[in-house]
């Protein structure tokens, strides 16, 4: 087996499964659980009906590479929503259908990573703390070593890259970005990405951003950039060292689809499309006709969004009296500072209030002597909007039965 399974850290869910094992809250309430990000707004019909009416294609073996018309579908929709110049993807060479960014975001290292390289020690992959747990185990399991950068308050919750040696830009090979941010709902700005574009291009190392949440946002003349449109901006067309992952999870609330992609660098990816053929991850025929029609239309997406913002304000109509919160530009993420420990805070919750939140350090990794997690919950508003309401009265009344 190989080695490196035995250092990775159990799952967030896991440890808090653990957390809350042999707790019995109050019988009385319904159980609300905001502790897994997966959607729970209806899957829109037009894509269910497209699902089925493909469903023959079962009977077909899928290419890795994906159909043209799907590759075609998602470059005109990255086009048109990063503003990129209109002959700068290639739909045969830059873009990759994948079956969910969960499993692509972990394969990509498993391709990326040289460990032959002659460094004194292993190689780099820098990632924000907290972070998305695939992140670190896919750094592991491919040989290098993970580089954290604490996401705090201070830095408003994006990584200080100016951390970040020379020596350790050298020995980095992946740089994992997340924006919008999980957890914290964090947009990195263009002059941040443009910066680190310019590392890239110095260090010889590829940039892996995470966009998965770029469709959730509160400002709906304002939406998130992109490391593509990024690049494009300043000159950089080809997307040299420059890979985006998307997902339909989120954005059209398929998480059940397993459906995104991957874009850029041309070279990189045809690297990667050689790793997926022997990996075995074909995307489905049905699924990729469900896709295409996802990434065809805009009416659904813009309807989503109108959902998490009643929430949000909803939830922080309740909350915001007795324990200020911050409303997040993007994501369905709230990072709520705790009154106590956050694992202390996530226990009495469930066991007083039947509420189920993530705590924060169970996303996080210490760095000298402190975890950016700690005194932090991951509340996610996946649920419906009444439901949502429900859970904000009962950490209400926890608030104020106990910490005030």
């Amino acid at each position: 087996m190989n080695h490196n399974l035995h250092i990775l850290q159990t799952y967030p869910f896991e440890k808090l499964t653990q957390l809350i094992a042999g707790i019995s809250p109050p019988k009385d309430l319904t159980p609300i659980a905001l502790s897994i990000g997966e959607p729970k707004h209806p899957t829109p019909q037009f894509i269910m009906d497209t699902l089925t009416t493909h469903i023959h294609e079962l009977a077909t073996y899928p290419t890795t590479l994906g159909s043209l018309k799907l590759r075609q579908t998602i470059t005109e929709w990255l086009i048109r929503r990063f503003n990129l110049p209109a002959t700068s993807i290639d739909p045969k060479t830059q873009v990759l259908p994948v079956n969910g960014t969960r499993e692509a975001l972990f394969s990509f290292a498993q391709a990326a990573i040289n460990t032959s390289l002659d460094y004194d020690s292993p190689p780099l992959v820098i990632m924000p703390n907290p972070f998305y747990q695939i992140y670190e185990g896919a750094a592991l399991l491919a040989g290098a070593k993970p580089r954290f950068l604490s996401c705090t308050k201070a830095n408003h919750f994006v990584p200080n890259f100016d951390d970040i040696r020379p020596k350790e830009w050298k020995r980095c090979q992946l740089l994992y970005l997340c924006s919008p941010a999980n957890p914290t709902g964090t947009v990195i700005e263009i002059p941040l990405l443009q910066k680190l574009i310019a590392l890239a291009d110095k260090y010889d190392f590829v940039i892996a951003a995470d966009e998965c949440y770029s469709e959730i946002y509160q400002d709906e003349a304002n939406p998130p950039p992109g490391l593509l449109q990024a690049a494009a901006a300043m000159g950089n067309t080809d997307y040299r060292n420059c890979i985006v992952f998307h997902s339909l999870s989120k954005r059209s609330n398929c998480p059940g689809l397993r459906s995104g992609f991957v874009a850029g660098d041309a070279e990189i990816l045809s690297r990667f499309l050689k790793y997926r053929t022997y990996h075995g991850s074909a995307m489905p025929l049905h699924v990729q006709a469900a896709s295409q029609a996802a990434w065809s239309d805009e009416t659904h997406v813009i309807e989503n969004r109108i959902l998490y913002r009643a929430k949000f304000a909803a939830v922080e109509k309740i909350l915001q009296p007795v324990l200020p919160i911050d409303i997040p530009p993007a994501s369905f993420y709230i990072w709520l500072h705790t009154p106590i420990s956050d694992i202390e805070f996530a226990r009495n919750l469930f066991a007083q209030e039947h509420v189920t939140v993530l705590p924060g350090s169970f996303l996080s990794r210490n760095m000298d002597g402190m975890n950016p997690g700690q005194n932090y919950v991951r509340i996610a508003l996946t649920p419906s909007t009444d439901i949502c309401i429900e859970a904000a009265q009962r950490i209400r009344r926890l608030i104020k039965s106990s910490y005030t």
